[in-house]
């Protein structure tokens, strides 16, 4: 964003909300800023409203915290191929590196009755490779709405990984994210491609794009329990550090 002409930042919407962290932040209040000159007055204005009508409220939400001005990106919210390739292409080499080797009790350690471990969440990752997102890529080119998605069986690692070694899932992901990443590209799929729409069996008319948007943050989903799940593995030994350290007070999603 650095390298952006500064009437192309001031073009962005700023968002003024409250710091010093997302936990404390209980409101977000903003102002469009386009049309502005510069950099320098579009923090101006926003700081305006920071002192201006919304002082109060701001104050009465976060009497210690300060307020802070963001300024987003002009492409936040927009679906690209690439990008999300790049991120899919990605996530087997990551899992690799964090668990290949490791001794059982950061993959076979859960956070209690009923929650998963690294061994279910690598299982879970495998199913949908094999029974979702690309197969319902296919549904929605070729049918349509037509034809809803067949159910996901959130569950069925817990029977089908049960006699492989976790180095076996490790290989098993590598190679099904290849194959479908090389089906995906295989298809060569346009712009108009991508608003294309079919039906998911709970969240109705989906398109294309958001199929795909969240293969790749699904990814990002179990990253994040893998991370919050070993964590919890030292819940005890870090002591009253326990305080400080987010993820294991995260409860941002369920245990599965």
């Amino acid at each position: 964003m650095m390298d952006e002409t500064p009437s192309a930042v001031a073009s962005r919407p700023v968002i003024v909300s409250l710091c010093p962290s997302a936990r404390t932040a209980r409101a977000m209040k903003g102002t469009d800023l386009r049309g502005l000159g510069d950099y320098r007055q579009a923090l101006r204005t926003a700081m305006l409203v920071i002192r201006g009508p919304y002082a109060p409220a701001l104050h009465r939400l976060s009497p210690k915290g300060s307020a802070c001005i963001q300024i987003a990106m002009a492409n936040l919210t927009e679906f690209s191929l690439a990008d999300a390739i790049a991120i899919l292409s990605r996530t087997p080499a990551t899992l690799n590196a964090l668990l290949r080797g490791l001794p059982s009790v950061w993959v076979r350690g859960n956070e209690g009755k009923d929650t998963w471990n690294a061994f279910d969440i690598l299982g879970h990752l495998i199913v949908a490779e094999r029974t979702d997102w690309m197969p319902r890529v296919r549904i929605i080119l070729e049918n349509g709405e037509a034809r809803p998605f067949d159910p996901f069986d959130r569950f069925a690692q817990l029977k089908e990984s049960q006699d492989k070694s976790l180095e076996q899932l490790l290989d098993d992901f590598a190679r099904l994210r290849r194959e479908n990443l090389a089906a995906l590209q295989a298809l060569n799929l346009r712009h108009e491609d991508l608003t294309r729409r079919g039906r998911h069996p709970a969240l109705g008319v989906v398109t294309l794009s958001e199929l795909l948007a969240t293969w790749a943050a699904h990814d990002f989903t179990h990253v994040h329990q893998l991370s919050r799940v070993m964590a919890h593995q030292y819940r005890d030994a870090v002591g009253p550090w326990s305080a400080y350290l987010g993820v294991l007070q995260c409860t941002g999603h369920s245990a599965t």
